[in-house]
């Protein structure tokens, strides 16, 4: 079977291969530190062999907890925010018929919730769930965090006001700490199922735990191919695979050797409108994990060909700041071929009895030649097909390179101190028991 792949060609006009090979010893020492625990944020290492270490008991449990769901209700609500819900949304977005919502149902329509304090936003949400089977996943290690809380105070009010409070505890699952917090408190008192986000993985490296395998299952994808597919780069990423043939290692090492030279920004690009919560889940997981210190990669993204009417022109002609990270699908999931038409009022008749994909994929390769000669390093991501495996092997991927790339960049990746600024201002403003002094100074400055 065949794996991702990894292709720096058209960066080495920019930086060269002894430029990248020079970060060899720096990305050797990552790789040890994050092996042996010896730098900062080594009590966050529980992602690193987490693909290894599921077993099929484990899978087992989540799939049996997702088939009671997928049995009882018509839609499941994911509520989590950042980490606890992108993975999930990422590969079920990524799987799913792009149009699911207009086909017969095979299963529960799976939504998410939590995220936002959208008022719109909620209230819709509990007008679309009125009168319809629902479930609930709730996603938080704390049971405090304002946005996913919110969100399950609503949903559990209105989920026990439509089952019965007896009947809604069976269609209640909690994700949380194992002891502590109001989640865990919530569920031991209400008998929800529960599993355990454990301590030492944080949010945006848990799609592989309990936080994603759920959902996912519930949407009625193979969590098994999934997790064999992290397995597999696993193995692949490992610090015993050379530099040279470690893709994990030449990504980190290319991208902080172009980084050194000037550029700032990391676009990752994708022709597949199915890959665009990818694109948010990857900017969580570099964002937040190299942001700090005044340093770090800007992680953006754009969906293509569709953003090359509106942003392709800043990308070819603006600030040389910035390189490009391609997402290419090599197959398709479908086959659709252009027709011919007599008129040919709109002049395509030249695609005619070629594949959609075929046209695709030159609008790919003719827009990454325009962006190299206007100044842009592209790397090449190649995915075989979108499927449960090549997305486990993506995801993997991305963890391993974003934890070396960070101890590169000479920061701590695991840890998130920004996050709270706004969150104390908030509280503050909002009169929360224990913000008075900092209520105080905030309204004298607004």
């Amino acid at each position: 079977m065949k794996n991702i792949s990894l292709n720096i060609d058209k960066v080495t006009g920019f930086v060269t291969r002894e430029q990248i090979e020079a970060f060899k010893p720096q990305v050797e020492a990552a790789q040890k530190a994050l092996e042996e625990g010896t730098l900062p944020g080594n009590d966050s290492l529980g992602w690193l062999h987490l693909p290894s270490s599921i077993g099929s008991e484990f899978i087992g449990q989540l799939k049996a907890v997702a088939e009671t769901l997928r049995s009882k209700c018509e839609v499941v609500v994911v509520a989590g925010i950042g980490g606890s819900y992108l993975g999930a949304r990422a590969v079920i977005e990524a799987l799913s018929n792009n149009f699911a919502a207009l086909l017969p149902a095979n299963g529960p329509r799976v939504i998410f919730a939590g995220h936002n304090i959208s008022e719109d936003y909620l209230s819709e949400l509990m007008a679309y769930l009125k009168g319809k089977k629902f479930g609930v996943i709730n996603i938080s290690k704390s049971g405090t965090t304002t946005e996913t809380a919110l969100a399950f105070r609503l949903l559990k009010k209105q989920c026990e006001e439509q089952w019965g409070k007896a009947e809604a505890s069976e269609v209640i699952v909690a994700i949380t700490d194992a002891v502590k917090g109001a989640a865990r408190v919530t569920a031991d008192k209400e008998g929800y199922k529960s599993f355990i986000i454990p301590d030492n993985v944080g949010g945006r490296f848990s799609v592989l735990t309990p936080v994603g395998l759920l959902p996912i299952a519930v949407a009625g994808y193979d969590i098994e191919a999934l997790v064999s597919g992290a397995q597999q780069m696993e193995k692949d990423c490992s610090p015993a695979v050379p530099f040279e043939q470690n893709i994990a290692a030449m990504y980190a090492a290319t991208r902080n050797a172009l980084y050194a030279n000037g550029k700032k920004i990391e676009i990752l690009v994708n022709y597949q409108p199915k890959l665009h919560f990818t694109s948010e889940w990857w900017k969580q997981l570099y964002g937040e994990s190299e942001g700090k210190d005044h340093k770090g990669i800007f992680p953006a993204s754009v969906d293509f060909s569709t953003d090359l009417h509106s942003m392709g022109q800043w990308i070819q002609d603006g600030e040389r700041t910035i390189f490009e990270t391609v997402l290419s699908i090599e197959k398709p999931n479908s086959s659709l071929l252009v027709p011919c038409d007599d008129e040919n009022l709109d002049g395509l008749n030249f695609l005619a009895g070629k594949h959609v994909d075929e046209v695709n994929k030159m609008a790919e390769l003719g827009t990454q030649l325009a962006h190299v000669d206007g100044g842009v390093p592209n790397m090449r991501i190649s995915i075989p097909e979108l499927n449960e495996y090549y997305i486990g092997q993506l995801i993997y991927f991305f963890e391993i390179a974003c934890g070396i790339s960070g101890y590169v960049l000479g920061v701590n990746p695991f840890n998130q101190p920004g996050v709270e600024d706004y969150k104390r201002n908030m509280f503050a403003l909002l009169d929360k028991p224990g913000y008075e002094e900092q209520s105080k100074a905030i309204r004298a400055r607004l």
